[in-house]
């Protein structure tokens, strides 16, 4: 007996969970296709296939939905970032070349549905004080797990360097705000960005000139 209410109680978490994962899965599309000013509850349930009374169960507001739903996307895109960019440095020996590779992967993830969900909420944020106070906690923990991934891409010997945490930080601000423009010039190819030289030489000059890495 005590058996069986166990396995039906886990099975409710389950589906409980499943559908979670669901709402927060159609409302990381509907504000990356739609823009917060689309992503609406009624949007958001038409896209999961969920009554209103499951959705409001799960996420009572709006934006706190849409907050979550963006730290959903980005903690799941950061493991599959971290796993891609190693499998494409597997064969990079520590030095300048991987340091490179590294910046052009990284530029990458600027450019996809993570960045551009919050980007959404940030400018949303701007006049709207109940999400900024929502979002304001959240994001200084995604930026410290960022931070994490980051060092594991680099790996010991770039994080090691006295210049690594300057270099760290001045590319992710660099490259959050060269970002921004590709709204407007979506035919732009990333890869040819004018930054990617300028970031690279920055990187040299930091990390090698002194012949510490």
């Amino acid at each position: 007996m005590v058996i069986g209410v166990v396995t039906e109680t886990r099975n409710r978490q389950d589906r409980a969970a499943g559908t979670r994962t669901l709402i927060l899965d159609a409302a990381v599309a509907c504000l990356v296709e739609l823009g917060y000013a689309g992503a609406s509850t009624l949007a958001i349930q038409a896209k999961a296939g969920v009554s209103r009374g499951r959705l409001l169960h799960h996420f009572p507001s709006r934006d706190e939905l849409l907050v979550a739903a963006s730290q959903h996307l980005t903690a799941t895109r950061l493991a599959q970032t971290e796993v891609r960019v190693a499998e494409q440095l597997a064969d990079e020996p520590e030095g300048p070349r991987r340091v490179e590779r590294c910046i052009e992967l990284l530029w990458t993830t600027f450019h996809e549905p993570p960045f551009w969900a919050a980007v959404e909420l940030w400018t949303a944020a701007r006049t709207n004080a109940a999400l900024a106070a929502a979002l304001r906690p959240e994001e200084r923990a995604l930026r410290d797990a960022i931070r994490e991934v980051g060092d594991r891409i680099w790996g010991p010997a770039v994080c090691a360097h006295p210049n690594y945490p300057e270099l760290r930080e001045l590319l992710f601000t660099s490259m959050r705000g060269a970002a921004l423009p590709y709204t407007f010039e979506r035919r732009r190819d990333p890869s040819n960005d004018p930054h990617v030289p300028l970031w690279k030489s920055l990187a040299h000059r930091l990390l090698f000139a002194d012949g510490q890495c």
